[in-house]
């Protein structure tokens, strides 16, 4: 009995061990990437009133790779009232930097909202029409079915409809730029957009294919094709080459590569060759200097000696503002040695890669490597690489690109899978495309070139590198 007491006890210890604050804070803050973290900086500004953004204050001498040391050595776990110190900067010299970023482009929505506005439609109609250009996917199809779209404009958007004023309204949206938008599957979004080409000879042979034969044009069946429509193989080159010009994601050419939620990236880190050695920083990004609201500051001072019920509740709710603005300075502190750590880690096991960006010079490398590395958690550095970026010399790339399993090669030197499928891909752009590679002869061409590859492993990497089974890459 006695050690089943002693095993209930330990198990609800177990049970009862969590996470700090601190540690919660620090893991959220971690998975943001730089822009994010501003935001929710300044978000922490506008809930917690005991930080204030202390903007008089001379940002001098500020280390570009380190925030400051955050003090709070005078706040006490006790009911005494001592003053408080809170501070942390990660400004550097010049207050807002330049950052390389991808931009995005006008809201593909909007764009299709303001060609909207020139149609003369009725409120109604241009109710209708407004909430299926909301149902639109980010590549500018309409994915839901007539019929559930009726459904949802009476239930959610209290708008009475049918289905024939719908296909009316969406018919409306598909003449409007990007040609193809609003189409329900790929071959109404390529029709859509070869109707309104000059209809010579090429265009109609065309036309003709994506409508009559769209299942032998996907499965390139080139000569049921021309025994089936008559057409000579020249005059199928011709018209093959109308329809690959065609657009088949028209949402993709006004924006939303990264969606509306993000408008830009922003390198994380950037990397720099200097006289052949290489040099990380971490970009400085307007963090405000923090600093407690002397206001709230008193209350608990005045409430030290206190026993009115008002101000020592008072000072119990500053206090907890307190334990959290303490716990989010030094979450921001351990995020940046976190990344950094992890970064500088990145960089020594990849030395040779990142000098000059060969992909030949990319080595395997997992998640363990890295957390054996720095001492980190794996979750940890999953959490680091997650949506973050880094500049360097030869382009801006996430940190899960440098991330890859490992083969052996034919003098049994392991290689990055990375290495593997870029020879892959160079034997599929080399092949004769009247006569495509077979799976057989690509582990055979891969052989050639040293690498030892299995057909299962041909097939896998040629499925992630979205290249085609050999019938299906086939051209005239």
């Amino acid at each position: 009995m006695l050690m089943g007491d002693m095993l209930k006890q330990g198990l609800e210890l177990k049970q009862t061990q969590k996470l700090s604050p601190l540690q919660i804070q620090t893991i959220k803050l971690i998975e943001l990437p730089v822009q994010e973290l501003e935001q929710r900086i300044r978000k922490e500004l506008e809930e917690n009133p005991v930080l204030d953004e202390d903007v008089a204050k001379e940002r001098e001498d500020d280390d570009e790779n380190e925030p400051r040391e955050v003090s709070l050595s005078d706040y006490k776990e006790d009911d005494s009232i001592p003053s408080y110190k809170l501070r942390v900067n990660n400004y550097g010299k010049d207050e807002r930097p330049q950052y390389n970023t991808f931009s995005v482009k006008e809201s593909f929505s909007q764009s299709l909202m303001d060609q909207l506005g020139f149609r003369n439609l009725s409120d109604h109609q241009y109710k209708v029409a407004a909430f299926i250009i909301g149902s639109l996917d980010d590549d500018g199809y309409l994915r839901r079915d007539i019929e559930s779209l009726v459904d949802d404009l009476a239930f959610r958007a209290g708008i009475e409809t049918d289905e024939k004023e719908v296909l009316d309204m969406l018919k409306i949206i598909q003449e409007f730029d990007p040609s193809g938008v609003g189409a329900r599957n790929l071959q109404e979004c390529l029709l859509l957009q070869i109707r309104n080409m000059k209809q010579t000879p090429d265009v109609v042979n065309a036309t003709r294919i994506l409508k009559d034969y769209f299942h032998e044009f996907t499965g390139k069946h080139f000569q049921k094709i021309m025994s089936r429509t008559g057409i000579s193989e020249a005059e199928l080159k011709a018209a093959m080459s109308k329809i690959l010009k065609l657009n088949p994601s028209p949402g993709g050419q006004i924006d939303d590569s990264y969606s509306d939620q993000a408008q830009q990236i922003v390198p994380d880190f950037v990397l720099t060759l200097e006289n052949g050695r290489l040099r990380l920083v971490m970009p400085r990004f307007s963090i405000p200097e923090l600093r407690v609201n002397r206001k709230y500051a008193d209350i608990l001072m005045e409430a030290a000696n206190s026993s009115e019920r008002e101000k020592k509740e008072a000072a119990v709710f500053v206090k907890k503002k307190l334990d959290s603005a303490k716990w989010f300075v030094e979450a921001i502190k351990q995020r940046h040695n976190t990344l950094q750590s992890t970064m500088q880690a990145i960089i020594d096991y990849q030395h040779d890669y990142f000098l000059d960006g060969d992909e030949s010079h990319l080595k395997p490398m997992v998640l363990k490597d890295i957390a054996e590395r720095t001492g980190f958690d794996i979750s940890t550095i999953s959490r680091v690489v997650n949506s973050k970026y880094i500049e360097t010399h030869f382009g801006i790339y996430p940190l899960k690109y440098f991330f890859s399993e490992g083969m052996e090669n034919q003098e049994g030197e392991e290689v990055s899978t990375r290495e593997l499928k870029k020879a892959l891909q160079e034997c599929v752009d080399a092949e004769d495309k009247r006569k495509p590679l077979t799976d057989d002869q690509l582990v055979a061409e891969m052989t050639r070139r040293g690498y030892k590859v299995a057909r299962r492993t041909i097939a896998k990497y040629r499925d992630q590198l979205n290249i085609p089974k050999a019938r299906l890459r086939k051209e005239l």
